[in-house]
């Protein structure tokens, strides 16, 4: 028998719905593309700051862990600082947890010391005393990203040329930083209201962080917007203190209400800003944006101020 091909009449309505979901769809995909983006990463493991009555490392880690993942923020690192574990044994299982959960660790040097300050052999022997942790806990992932305590890279051209060799001789890459609130400031100021049962001040608290984290999304994205005139990935930093661990669910219900999409690190180290510090034996450059601009003589937009003196609250 000959094939009968059914005849499916196409009416112009129905060529323009298609041809406006097409376009509809190409529209979302540029959108997505557009959106800016975050890497959320994570320092002081496993014990930064003050604990508040009823809490542990553990339950800090456990709650960073669920929120990231209740935002299905990819995984991400956290960098340990090892003298937490000498100083707090109890804290250990948060390092298992957060591996467990899939996510990253690098190196925050042994004591999270300052780079600044102290001699460059000092600095190179603590932050070598620190890889067993790393091998101990990572099970054979990668862990040679640093991240400098206190963002200290030395002070001077001569000391920072000379650890950026250091480091690239030993395969590290660096973990800088393009967006950061100060997060830390609340950790203290949290504990202490919470051992005074100030429910009063902690609403103060909580809507003074997200006020910050927010005028601070606006000021890095305006200073990429003067340097480059666009976003770059940014990469954030963050602290595993009660209080972050507390605002989180918030915090990234922010950035996401600011159209942030978040990344991992190693994908947003892929923008060009960052070749500087994905390979250290590349001759330096600046790695902030901050430290962009006054190279090239422009003008920092206003930086934001903290509507709260963290200070003196609850004291």
């Amino acid at each position: 028998m000959p094939r009968i091909i059914p005849f499916i009449r196409v009416t112009r309505g129905a060529i323009l719905f298609c041809a406006a979901a097409a376009a509809s769809f190409a529209m979302a995909l540029v959108a997505a593309a557009q959106a800016p983006q975050i890497a959320f990463t994570w320092d002081d493991l496993p014990t930064h700051g003050p604990l508040p009555a009823g809490e542990t490392r553990i339950d800090i880690g456990r709650k960073i862990i669920q929120a990231m993942s209740d935002a299905h923020v990819l995984p991400v690192y956290g960098f340990v600082n090892g003298a937490g574990l000498e100083r707090e044994p109890a804290s250990a299982p948060m390092l298992k947890q957060w591996r467990n959960a899939g996510l990253q660790l690098g190196n925050h040097t042994w004591s999270h010391m300052n780079l600044n300050t102290a001699s460059l052999a000092d600095w190179e022997a603590d932050l070598l005393k620190n890889e067993p942790v790393l091998e101990k806990y990572s099970a054979g992932a990668d862990w040679h990203w640093l991240r400098y305590p206190f963002l200290a890279e030395g002070g001077t051209p001569e000391k920072r040329n000379a650890a950026r060799k250091f480091l690239a001789a030993h395969r590290y890459r660096i973990a800088t930083v393009t967006m950061s609130f100060a997060d830390y400031e609340w950790n203290e100021p949290y504990a202490r209201c919470v051992a005074k049962n100030d429910t009063a001040a902690i609403a103060q608290l909580e809507s003074s962080y997200l006020e910050a984290a927010s005028a601070d999304a606006d000021f890095r994205r305006a200073m990429a917007k003067n340097l480059f005139g666009h976003d770059i990935p940014y990469v954030l930093l963050m602290h595993v203190g009660a209080f972050d661990a507390r605002m989180l669910p918030r915090l990234l219900k922010l950035y996401s209400d600011k159209g942030f999409t978040f990344v991992t690190l190693q994908d947003a180290k892929k923008d060009p800003f960052y070749k500087g510090s994905v390979d250290p034996s590349l001759p330096d450059q600046p790695d902030s944006l901050e430290g962009a601009m006054q190279a090239k003589g422009m003008s920092l937009p206003p930086r934001p101020k903290s509507s709260l003196d963290l200070n003196t609250i609850c004291r």
